[in-house]
């Protein structure tokens, strides 16, 4: 008996040793790669080792373990749903025992715990430290900072607690849901994720359906299009004659003092007209199949994972309103295993495409989107403050996204851990109202899409295109058909 409980608690040990090992190797590979992508994006600064670079480097390292639980926010449910597959196809395989219910359920507790620490403790002592000099009269250094940066969360922290308990009286004023305000770690951290939860499922509702309409530009401008009735020599050769205009009254600019001062405006017109050749140029000497096969093709891609998301949103409506029991709740004691598609590893792949593309979406409509355009990052060229607010949009959206997809009704995994506690999940009128709205701006998004050349067409025709009826962004799409090499046609 005693050696079956050694043999028990052996196994346990060993166990967990190897989920420890796993969760460290997956997140060590997130962390480099996350990095790289702000190594890339940081603006570069001096090798001088002052005060502010110390601070610098803290905040980055920061910055750096925030995005990296961004992505395994992001990678939860595809990790989860293969892991199911696998486990389905593959149940009593010795060499994938190491993928199992606890792992999974480990995984997502984490990733829920990390966020939370992200998002409450690490990004807002990185803005704070970032700003602070210490307080007036002491002296500076960094330990003044950091006692400025533990004051200003400490007032922080008492902020957010009142407007929780505010909202906390408004919405639910009865003596259970005060009383549970004083359990800091098993409800109140919870509820406050959730209202931050339900926010990110906002605004993923306000970015993807733009982001989907936007792919389709965005994916315009990085392939080449096709050629149709276009001389592609007679438009690099008017361009060389403006880049050659451009040059003649640049070098004229150092005895006119006149000149001299606009000369500024004209080395930014001539960067775009360069620009615009080099466009033509790769056009040029693109292939055959590159420019009138793998343009319509990547094209026809986008529009179907398009339809197939609106469709799987329009099944979820109408199971929804069929059998209440369809809602997004949470589950601790699932089975890890059990089969949850109809068709398979087939299924389970379209899903985790359908996933990433969302989330690829959102984020291209979030950066679409004017109020937040400011936090774009630009290659060696941002800043930290501008980081940190790039690493928080990214890390509520990559919170969302599971919550999104199953709420939508992308996927029938049922969000584990703390991410299946939130309580607006279980409110039938929310989650209908969220893929009601999600398919009907999504549509609308996409008809004004495809309908621009129409409309301008008819304003033109009209005699309305000279009031600037039209969007803005079809307007600076429109400006710029030099740079593409072509012109919009109806």
């Amino acid at each position: 008996m005693e050696e079956d409980d050694v043999t028990i608690r052996e196994q346990n040990f060993h166990s967990q040793v190897r989920e420890y090992i796993v969760c460290f190797l997956l997140f060590a590979v997130l962390y480099i790669v996350s990095n790289c992508i702000i190594t890339r994006y940081k603006r570069k600064s001096d090798d001088q080792e002052d005060e502010d670079a110390i601070v610098n480097r803290i905040s980055m390292y920061l910055c750096t373990f925030t995005l990296a639980v961004s992505g395994g926010a992001v990678l939860l449910l595809p990790f989860s749903i293969i892991s199911n597959e696998i486990l389905l196809s593959l149940p009593k395989n010795y060499y994938i025992q190491w993928l199992n219910e606890s792992l999974i359920h480990g995984l997502w507790n984490l990733v829920s715990l990390f966020s939370n620490l992200c998002l409450f403790v690490l990004m807002p002592f990185a803005y704070f430290f970032l700003e602070s000099e210490g307080f007036a009269g002491s002296k500076k250094g960094i330990k003044a900072r950091v006692l400025e940066t533990f004051v200003m969360l400490f007032l922080l922290g008492l902020l957010i607690l009142g407007i929780v308990w505010v909202a906390s009286a408004l919405i639910d004023n009865d003596d259970a849901s005060m009383e549970s305000l004083y359990d800091l770690w098993e409800f109140y951290l919870p509820y406050l994720y959730s209202c931050i939860s339900l926010m990110g499922g906002l605004l993923l509702l306000m970015c993807t359906p733009v982001g989907l309409s936007r792919m389709f530009t965005v994916m315009g401008q990085l392939l080449v299009k096709p050629t149709i009735l276009e001389d592609l020599d007679e438009q690099i050769y008017c361009i060389q004659l403006q880049e050659e205009a451009l040059q003649r009254r640049l070098n004229g600019s150092t005895s006119n003092s006149y000149i001299h001062g606009s000369s500024q405006h004209l080395y930014k017109e001539l960067d775009n007209i360069r620009n615009q050749r080099n466009k033509l140029e790769r056009r040029k000497k693109a292939s055959a199949w590159e420019k009138n096969l793998l343009y319509p093709i990547v094209m026809l891609i986008l529009l179907t994972g398009t339809a197939i998301s609106v469709l799987l949103v329009a099944l979820n409506i109408v199971y929804l309103l069929v059998d209440e029991t369809a809602l997004p709740k949470g589950s601790s004691e699932r089975d890890i295993g059990a089969s949850l598609s109809t068709f398979g590893v087939s299924q389970a792949v379209v899903e985790i495409l359908l996933i990433f593309y969302l989330m690829v979406s959102s984020v291209v409509g979030f950066y679409s989107l004017r109020i937040f355009q400011d936090l774009t990052p630009i290659k060696d060229d941002t800043t930290m403050t501008t980081i940190i607010g790039f690493c928080v949009s990214i890390l509520v959206l990559s919170s969302a996204l599971p919550v999104m997809s199953r709420t939508l009704g992308i996927t029938r995994f049922d969000l584990l851990g703390d991410f299946g506690r939130f309580n607006w999940l279980g409110n039938f009128y929310i989650v209908v109202s969220y893929n009601l709205l999600f398919a009907v701006v999504t549509t609308l998004c996409l008809v004004r899409k495809f309908t621009s050349a129409v409309r301008e067409e008819l304003l033109k025709a009209l005699g309305l295109d000279k009031l600037n009826l039209s969007n803005s962004t079809t307007d600076s799409e429109s400006g710029k058909h030099a740079a593409n090499g072509h012109q919009k046609t109806l």
